[in-house]
């Protein structure tokens, strides 16, 4: 598979996410500096280490994520609760695709007047998705891309109202919500990108060269949001449309980790289908999108206490294979230190801002 798959798939993803996240912590259309400035500074701080973590995971268990757990556990001499970890991130992929669509089509349905209920809607465009699911994940791939830049295109055409940048004074909950955007909104915490790296990442020494053009994409998804609003029907439209392949590669990458593990045919569907199909209960939705982000948030967190503090140092000097060895210090204290106290902080920003 291309090394290119990888960071394609996470400025769509990460674009498709943003907007997701943004309605959810009300930056839709609002402009600030301090903002910004804080929530690009937790990318290169909290989201360029996580996806060195992902790519240690992968590369030397040589497997995705949720099977690396199985070897990665009896390396390090650490108990099997650790394997949960991996569960937890592919169970919430297909409850992730669906709060994608879930918000999405909601917001969408206050632009676009129609006698469907809300809950029809999306199990419609939950059923398209899971079959969408199916297609090759280049073409797949392809298909996102094209999306993202066509919803890009038609917000510009059909106006983007967004306000002046201004700047203003930087609250606890902000801090939390950059957080939630850097990691959760990247993609990050789940190891798709190494999963799809897998190939690439057996043949070389380096994760660097692959790591880089990932994080690159992620940050110029978070500049193109910048410049993208969807406020008119066709840009609503366009961007769910641009969703379904992104949840459709959710529930694929999914399916392939649970494959991989040799789980049933039966238990695969059930794992797949009822995370996905809960947000069909429209009147939870407050609820589940609280739950959305402090699962995304404490999956992110069991893999950083995991690598950084159970995982043999010897393995991950091995896998990352840095040219230098204070870069692989300086990472090392990211993901034991700095990732876990940020993701906690987060964690209690979230229930303050949330309730």
């Amino acid at each position: 598979m291309s090394r290119w798959l990888s960071p394609l798939m996470a400025f769509c993803l990460s674009f498709m996410l943003i907007s997701t996240f943004a309605p959810i912590v009300g930056i839709t259309t609002d402009r600030q500096i301090d903002f910004w400035a804080l929530w690009l500074g937790t990318v290169f701080i909290l989201a360029l280490p996580f996806i060195y973590l992902e790519f240690a995971l992968v590369k030397r268990a040589k497997t995705t994520a949720l099977n690396a757990l199985m070897s990665l556990t009896r390396e390090a001499d650490a108990s099997m609760q650790w394997r949960i970890a991996g569960w937890l991130s592919v169970i919430f992929m297909p409850f992730l695709a669906g709060g994608m669509l879930a918000n999405i089509s909601h917001i969408g349905l206050q632009l676009i007047p129609t006698s469907l209920p809300e809950n029809i809607i999306f199990a419609g465009l939950a059923v398209f998705a899971f079959i969408l699911s199916f297609i090759p994940r280049q073409i797949l791939s392809i298909l996102s891309i094209i999306g993202v830049i066509s919803s890009l295109v038609i917000s510009q055409v059909f106006g983007t109202h967004l306000t002046a940048w201004h700047m203003t004074s930087v609250t606890f909950v902000e801090w939390g919500n950059a957080t939630l955007l850097a990691l959760v909104a990247g993609g990050l915490g789940l190891g798709i990108y190494a999963q799809s790296s897998v190939n690439s990442l057996n043949s070389t020494d380096k994760a660097t060269p692959l790591v880089m053009p990932i994080w690159l994409a992620q940050v110029l998804a978070v500049i193109a949001f910048g410049v993208f609003a969807a406020q008119t029907q066709i840009s609503e439209m366009s961007l769910l449309v641009t969703v379904l392949f992104g949840a459709a590669l959710l529930i694929q990458l999914a399916k392939e980790q649970l494959q991989q593990r040799q789980v049933s045919i039966v238990l695969q569907y059930v794992l797949l289908l009822a995370p996905l199909f809960i947000w069909a209960i429209t009147l939870l939705m407050p609820v589940l999108n609280a739950v959305m982000m402090l699962w995304g948030l404490v999956s992110c967190l069991m893999y950083a206490i995991f690598v950084g503090w159970i995982m043999k140092i010897s393995h991950l000097r091995k896998a990352l294979n840095f040219s230098s060895e204070l870069f692989y210090n300086i990472w090392r204290i990211a993901i034991r230190v700095i990732a876990p106290l940020s993701i906690i902080l987060a964690l209690v920003a979230v229930i303050m801002g949330r309730f």
